[in-house]
């Protein structure tokens, strides 16, 4: 029988762990091209042989998505799988709509398929959309693991963005080793609050393989999830936030919605600075779809190191990238924080951005006055420190979980701002864990 030829849509990250799971050694099937989107200098690129098994002896390539139609009629394509996270439902069947008019057929993976099971225990920490707070809420879940005697390995969602081979199997216990793998800015900040912690993280691009070497060292395994994606691990229980500053997108973005449905645990995070009639909208969506889910109600209050100094100052923020790119925000805790503080003025980053980051406020234009942190290649972190240098602020707000001080050479002042996930009454986080794991008490 003929093997199904396959295009792969993607962002190199879930696209290649579908790769892997299910068509890496499928004679059924054929992969002829991976297609790359929201991530910068992937496309061109191949997915190496090293990677793509025996059935791939010359790799994959890797295209612009914006070719689709043409690779569709080049390869003779069967089936489209859609790979990546984030987008709303309409974005979603608009790729649909393309596959299908130019004669292919459109996959969406479940998790079945694509979930690998652990001779650990799973918890999941996922969520609605980018930048509703899961990160601080992993950082939390690792606390209460901890606290109860248990030695934990965060694996963190895939962010490949070097070499894709020398980054199969990942491990940062350190900062050095963050300096050892050419870490980006993203990856630093989703790294860097771990090994702070004395958490130690896996990644890569092999999750089967990073699952393994992460069993060997951990009695809990504690999936962070990235870019709203589904878990790629089959959880004993997952967590999801919601973001009631973004209402109704819970009910609205792929695969944020399955998340969602999924959820044994609902954190509505934010409830200290959203509206109430929208905490309402939320609590009442996950009523709707899931109400079995145990709902826990927090809040993310942002911290300031030498907050004062903001006082009366022309202040330039620098947001968390993500957050404010696929994320769709406008502004972040930065913003939040300058407000606060007492910041005199905002200064608008756009007149002063020069190549990539003048690019990015082109493809984002929702971020207004604030600065998102992109830095996925080392011209993007050039771009970045002219464009902070650049500006006539006073002082720079910087609300990436990182410290940019370390990775930029700025000319200006900055205070760092930290937020942190902490539960309001009951149930919290750590009844949850404590009920759903009794045996696992010390």
């Amino acid at each position: 029988m003929d093997r199904r030829r396959v295009i792969i849509m993607g962002a190199a990250g879930r696209d290649f762990h579908n790769f892997n799971v299910f068509f890496r050694d499928n004679e059924n099937y054929e992969v002829v091209a991976f297609t790359a989107t929201q991530i910068p200098d992937i496309e061109g690129r191949k997915y190496p042989p090293e990677l793509a098994g025996k059935l791939y002896p010359d790799g994959i390539p890797i295209y612009p998505e914006e070719e689709l139609e043409d690779l569709i009629k080049k390869y003779n394509v069967n089936i489209v799988v859609f790979a990546y996270s984030d987008v709303s439902h309409e974005y979603v069947m608009h790729r649909a709509s393309r596959a299908i008019a130019a004669g292919a057929d459109f996959w969406l993976m479940g998790g079945e398929p694509t979930m690998i099971k652990s001779e650990k225990p799973v918890i999941a920490v996922c969520a609605v959309r980018t930048g509703c707070g899961k990160s601080q809420t992993t950082r939390r879940v690792s606390e209460i693991l901890k606290d109860m005697g248990y030695k934990i390995a965060v694996i963190r969602h895939p962010m490949p963005y070097g070499n894709l081979v020398e980054q199969a199997v990942q491990r940062f216990a350190t900062y050095e080793d963050l300096d050892r793998y050419n870490c980006t800015i993203e990856e630093r900040e989703e790294y860097e609050p771990h090994i702070d912690r004395g958490n130690i993280v896996f990644a890569g691009v092999d999750y089967e393989a990073i699952l393994r070497e992460a069993e060997k060292e951990a009695d809990i395994i504690l999936w962070d999830g990235g870019n709203n994606d589904l878990p790629f691990y089959k959880p004993d229980l997952m967590i999801v936030v919601a973001d009631p500053h973004r209402p109704g997108h819970e009910l609205s973005y792929h695969p944020g919605e399955s998340n969602l449905r999924l959820a044994d645990v609902v954190v509505i995070n934010k409830i200290d600075t959203a509206y109430p009639e929208n905490i309402e909208t939320v609590r009442n969506n996950i009523a709707k779809v899931n109400p079995n889910a145990e709902v826990v109600d927090a809040a993310s209050p942002v911290f300031v190191e030498n907050g004062e100094e903001i006082r009366g100052k022309k202040v330039l923020v620098i947001e968390d990238g993500p957050t404010l790119t696929h994320g769709g925000m406008s502004y972040g805790a930065g913003y939040v924080a300058a407000k606060k503080y007492g910041a005199a003025e905002f200064v608008d980053p756009k007149p002063y951005a020069v190549g990539t980051i003048k690019e990015t406020f082109a493809k984002y234009p929702q971020a207004q006055y604030v600065l998102p942190a992109v830095g996925y290649s080392e011209q993007q972190l050039s771009d970045l420190e002219a464009t902070i240098n650049s500006t006539p602020a006073e002082l720079v707000i910087v609300a990436t979980p990182i410290n940019l001080g370390r990775v930029l050479k700025l000319n200006k002042p900055y205070v760092r701002v930290r937020y942190e996930l902490q539960e309001i009454g009951h149930p919290t986080l750590d009844d949850i864990i404590r009920r759903k794991f009794p045996t696992l008490n010390k």
